[in-house]
């Protein structure tokens, strides 16, 4: 061994694998070096190899290390070409945009030449003419006021030419989450004609015909493999608008302790929907339909000081509700996916601040999903809190009822929508107040047809237990009461309970069908809704069986405990802001977001240290999305007699390409197989139908499982040198030719 290797033997790698690592260093850095250059792939391991070769050799190291570096360093820049990344691309402080390559070999440019117009146009920026690369990021025109920085790993903005501002970077490599293409022949893909007859709802029935959800028990559904494609899609959407949020992500237990939720008071409160369990210790735990009492409880022993707040935390997790009749299968099923985040903060400003910012990351992620959707004013129902919007998903079979104005943006859930009283004063009493029979009529329709009167001049009265005994509620014949705001009056317990036939008889003398106003006892508080205060010479109960009264009027005949809007708005009363009058619509809940205040954390007692030192409860917000109730809202909003439609962004594939004839053609199968790696290179999500079915049931599988995009290919087609392409929804088959079939996904 020469003097020159020993001295650097003894000075600067004194062991042999110390050596060895040097070696592999050298080799990561030429590995690099040769990636910067862009040098061919069968080049760079024999470059590498030369180099630390050469290297060892002028240290004059011994004859066995030579090939020994050699081969290890060859090694190792091979790996380095090879390894497959996923990036993303970040533009600014918008959602990540999704970028698969192969490689980190080639032009960085012609491999993103399908994101390009992606990004151009979500930074809504003119592109350069030439977009250029450098490295790992990719310049295509100035950015928005305050993104100065590029997000280049490392690099914090550093190496850039004067006056390049990047649009937008390349960050570290992940794993990826899910296939960009499949081959059905090697999918389970299990779609039937029939559906069992307790499937009411168009999302119900085609998730089953679809094979995308079967059914375990009552209101518990198994997801198959081409659900779950769509439910991830759903969940990846929501979990990359939290986290541009701000929000960080937790995990907490489903099963609850009962201690937790009889510190808020929530364990009776909650009701049947509550699933309360035992331990083989007697001990009280739930299955968690909501995480309030969880969170407060890791907050109070993880929050300590106003520094760390605001800070929202958010979960993706299964929750389970009793409901009493499950049905519609995913849409009121028991168990279920939800994300649910609670923010805690140090003063009202804060919360406020987080809530409009968790409003409009919601409006972020229903447009993101391609869903035409509507925000309106709620209640804030068992949650509890004070401010409260609701996110509904537009469709003709919504449960809920949403009062819009026609005059301005004014919207909310019909529950929550204030009705005005009418304009101008009640008329005086032009009659007398008469008794009249009704042996057998007892509704509403029914009097109003026997006594030829309107509904609108019908007084009903409703009697629900209250506070201190029975309350009577009376509304206008024609209108509905509202449960929510009866619920909030005083003079009832939060909840409005109907009295039954036992207490309306020993109360009031009289069975339902016949009760009224006038004479009540004076123990019953007369609570009169504003449209039915502003009636005069009305028909109403007279509290005696087989008769009413015509003619009664308030205050001359019947007594007024107070005047309080009662009633369920209906369509063209005006709109509370004064703005036009109101239409309704139906809507499917998919998202709730609350103000909570402190009501959770002072009953668990969440406190922090203020800049002052002393101790202060914190304000909470609750923000909740129905991850997989997104997916059965989304097919009722987006359906045809074929099946599903779905958005391009909830869709299982973008693309489904169906050979004609496969196994006997081999020139269709040949271009099938080019067709489906070419674009499945491009980063399409693309199935390729190889199960060997006719035509007829094959296009039918892909428009029951609402695929976006279909690619027919056949002999007839390759001869013309054409494809058969049709977009889902649209009636007729186009004939493309390559190059235009390619231009629709760059």
């Amino acid at each position: 061994m020469s003097a020159r290797f020993e001295y650097f033997m003894q000075h600067y790698v004194p062991t042999f694998f110390a050596w060895l690592f040097f070696t592999t260093f050298a080799a990561g850095l030429l590995g690099m070096a040769c990636e910067t250059f862009r040098l061919p792939m069968w080049a760079r391991p024999i470059l590498v190899a030369v180099f630390v070769v050469a290297i060892c050799w002028y240290l004059e190291a011994p004859p066995w290390m030579l090939p020994l570096s050699g081969i290890c360093s060859a090694l190792i820049a091979r790996t380095i070409s090879d390894v497959q990344f996923e990036h993303y691309i970040r533009i600014g402080n918008r959602p990540p945009l999704h970028v698969d390559y192969s490689s980190v070999n080639g032009g960085l440019a012609e491999r993103f030449r399908g994101e390009l117009g992606a990004i151009r146009e979500a930074s809504g920026m003119a592109p350069r003419s030439r977009p250029r690369c450098s490295r790992n990021r990719i310049f295509v025109g100035p950015l928005g006021a305050g993104s100065s920085r590029c997000a280049h790993a490392g690099s914090a903005g550093r190496g850039r030419r004067s006056g390049e501002t990047p649009c937008a970077s390349v960050e570290s490599p992940v794993h990826p989450d899910r296939t960009e293409a499949m081959r059905l022949s090697r999918f389970h893909l299990a779609t039937v004609k029939e559906v069992p007859a307790d499937a009411e709802i168009i999302s119900h029935k085609l998730m089953l015909r679809a094979g995308m959800i079967r059914k375990l028990a009552a209101g518990i559904y198994t997801w198959s493999p081409l659900g779950l494609r769509v439910l991830r899609r759903v969940e990846t959407i929501v979990r990359e608008e939290m986290n541009r949020a701000g929000a960080v992500e937790l995990l907490m237990p489903s099963i609850q302790p009962q201690e937790l939720w009889e510190e808020t008071g929530r364990w009776q409160k909650f009701g049947g929907q509550l699933l309360k369990i035992k331990d083989r210790k007697e001990a009280g735990y739930c299955y968690g339909p909501t995480h309030e009492e969880v969170v407060t409880d890791f907050a109070r022993h993880e929050l300590k000081s106003y520094k760390q707040l605001p800070i929202n935390f958010y979960q993706i997790q299964t929750k389970f509700r009793d409901e009493i009749r499950p049905r519609f299968g995913i849409m009121r099923a028991r168990e279920f996916l939800m994300k649910d985040a609670y923010s805690f903060h140090v003063d009202a400003e804060s919360l406020a601040a987080e809530y409009r910012n968790m409003y409009d990351t919601y409006t972020r992620i229903f447009t993101r999903l391609g869903l035409r959707f509507r925000a309106v004013d709620a209640d804030t129902g068992a949650i509890g809190g004070s401010a409260s919007h609701e996110f509904h998903v537009l469709a003709d079979s919504g449960e809920d009822a949403i009062a819009f104005s026609n005059g301005s943006d004014f919207a909310a859930n019909v529950e929550k929508a204030e009705a005005l009283a009418p304009a101008g004063d009640r008329p005086a009493p032009a009659a007398a107040m008469q008794s009249v029979d009704t042996p057998t009529q007892k509704s509403i329709d029914e009097v109003s047809a026997f006594l030829g009167v309107a509904p609108a001049q019908c007084i009903k009265t409703i009697i629900v237990r209250g506070n201190e005994g029975l309350v009577a509620l009376c509304l206008r014949g024609d209108h509905e009461i509202n449960e929510v705001k009866a619920a909030r009056l005083d003079e009832l317990p939060g909840e409005s309970v109907l009295a039954d036939e036992a207490e309306l008889v020993r109360a009031i003398g009289c069975k339902p069908g016949f009760i009224g106003p006038v004479g009540l006892p004076d123990s019953i508080p007369v609570i009169v809704d504003r449209a039915a205060a502003a009636l005069a010479d009305f028909v109403c109960g007279a509290n005696a069986e087989g008769k009413h009264l015509r003619n009664a009027n308030w205050e001359r005949d019947a007594r007024v405990t107070r005047v309080a809007d009662l009633r369920k708005v209906v369509e063209g009363d005006p709109s509370p802001d004064g703005q036009g009058s109101l239409s309704i619509a139906r809507g499917i809940e998919v998202g709730h977001v609350f103000q909570l205040g402190s009501k959770y954390a002072e009953a668990l007692g969440a406190t922090v240290l203020d800049d002052q030192g002393k101790a202060r409860v914190m304000s909470m917000g609750c923000y909740g999305i129905g991850v997989s109730r997104i997916v059965a809202a989304a097919i009722e909003q987006n359906n045809d007699e074929a099946g599903i439609l779905w958005p391009e962004a909830m869709a299982p594939w973008q693309v489904v390409i169906c050979p004609i004839n496969m196994a006997q053609s081999a020139a269709v199968r040949e271009e099938a197989e080019r067709l489906y790696e070419q674009l499945g290179a491009r980063g399409i999500e693309v199935a390729l139908d190889d199960r060997g079915l006719r035509p007829g049931p094959m296009f039918a599988d892909a428009e029951l499982i609402g695929i976006p995009h279909r690619i027919v290919i056949g002999d007839r087609g390759l001869a013309a040198g054409t494809y058969e392409y049709r977009r889902r929804g649209e009636a007729e088959n186009r004939s493309l030719s390559r190059d235009e079939l390619l231009a629709l996904f760059d």
